[in-house]
């Protein structure tokens, strides 16, 4: 007599708690790794942020900037110089030498870097090496009477150079 061919039997509906939890941390892990990943893509991107470095700042009517005067701007990373003629003229506030913030003494009208003592006239221009050459100065333009600097990317320059400046319409 033969025997009937063994019936295939359900397959098991229920979960082992082992099974359970491994899955979990899985999808725990899963979704942490994605996170990191999407804050990293950001945090090496580029940022471009209107009134930050790296974007547009408008820095505010003409008439608010007295001929002579230096207005920093933290946020932008520049200095926005008035001349004394009454053009304009946006100065990155980064060392030629090695890169270090420079700050405004207006006691000494110049631009000093704490780092190895270069100091920068009102237009950028080196008084005291060891920096190698003028502040890198920014585009401006000047728009029904506002300033407005764009901080997206330094000009570099040996020295000022009167074409550097920008002067209202009419002046």
């Amino acid at each position: 007599m033969m025997t009937p061919p063994p019936v295939p039997s359900a397959p098991e509906t229920t979960m082992s708690r082992r099974n359970f939890l491994s899955l979990g941390l899985g999808a725990l892990g899963l979704v942490g790794l994605l996170q990191t990943g999407v804050m990293t893509v950001q945090f090496l991107g580029p940022r471009r942020v209107d009134g930050e470095f790296g974007g547009v700042v408008q820095a505010g009517l003409v008439e608010s900037f007295p001929p002579g005067s230096v207005t920093e701007f933290p946020d932008g990373r520049f200095f926005l110089v008035r001349l004394a003629d009454g053009g304009f003229l946006a100065v990155y506030r980064r060392c030629t030498h090695l890169g270090c913030a420079v700050s405004w003494q207006a006691a000494e009208n110049r631009f000093a870097c704490p780092c190895h003592g270069s100091y920068f006239d009102q237009e950028g221009d080196v008084e005291n090496p060891p920096a190698p050459r003028a502040l890198d100065t920014f585009a401006i333009t000047i728009t029904d009477g506002t300033v407005i600097v764009d901080t997206a990317e330094p000009r570099q320059r040996d020295a000022f150079d009167a074409t550097q400046v920008v002067y209202p319409a009419g002046a």
